[in-house]
């Protein structure tokens, strides 16, 4: 049955990455007549659908997607999402099951160009690019973040890991990011997320993709920023992530 799936998973790689390619160049010039037209309202909407898509597109694998959340999140308060990184296929599920929130990404510098769509969408979205070998210019984004969420009370994601993991076992997470933006957005309640499986996507490389994956994200209570001592709330957001991490 093992070799089975991986003879399948040949043909059904290449059908995926053909339409995931188009649409990050269909996309792209929609963002930019959207942006220009109509300005962020209707940039979002274009966003949105293209992240609508791209989530489609892996039941052309077969995967199976469970997006787990049983809390009522308000929208009248910025929310800080905290969530381990498995792969790239996490940026598009979080930021479709989670639109009406408006999630703005914290992701390296090197993303801002060279890829279709998803560096438009990152220069122009609102997120924050970080340069991790300039510390300043790394605070000074998350500031300019911090600062836009809690004006927009928009939300803010962060991969405290740095880097995805490639085995699905939680990296150690680093706590400069999530202080920033918890200094510049007081009003924020943090959303901890622990996502599964994304790793296997990647287990053998970008190709072939495995079929019949299940991904799933489970939505854990918001925590109230003010709660605790800053290095309590990080340890709790840290092991509440990282405890229902299942390997």
């Amino acid at each position: 049955m093992g070799v089975l799936k991986r003879l399948i998973s040949y043909p059904l790689s290449v059908i995926y990455y053909v339409f995931f390619g188009l649409t990050l160049l269909i996309f792209h010039p929609l963002q930019w007549l959207f942006l220009n037209i109509g300005g962020y309202r209707a940039h979002q909407t274009v966003v949105n659908y293209m992240n609508l898509v791209l989530v489609r597109y892996l039941h052309i694998l077969g995967t199976k997607i469970s997006f787990r959340n049983n809390v009522n999140l308000p929208t009248d308060r910025p929310l800080i999402i905290v969530s381990n990184h498995q792969s790239s296929h996490d940026v598009a599920t979080l930021s479709w099951y989670l639109r009406k929130f408006h999630p703005k990404f914290v992701a390296k510098k090197e993303l801002e160009k060279g890829i279709p769509s998803v560096s438009f969408n990152l220069r122009h979205g609102g997120s924050a690019l970080i340069d991790r070998s300039n510390p300043k210019q790394a605070l000074t984004e998350l500031k300019k973040l911090g600062t836009l969420i809690e004006k927009k009370t928009y939300s803010a994601v962060i991969f405290p890991e740095g880097t995805r993991s490639r085995d699905g076992v939680p990296k150690k997470f680093s706590e400069n990011g999530l202080k920033m933006l918890v200094r510049f957005a007081p009003s924020a309640i943090i959303v901890p997320i622990t996502i599964n499986n994304s790793w296997k996507f990647l287990k053998d490389g970008w190709f072939p993709l495995p079929i019949g994956e299940h991904l799933s994200f489970d939505v854990h209570e918001p925590i109230e920023t003010n709660s605790l001592k800053f290095a309590e709330l990080f340890e709790k957001v840290e092991q509440t992530i990282k405890n229902a991490v299942i390997l």
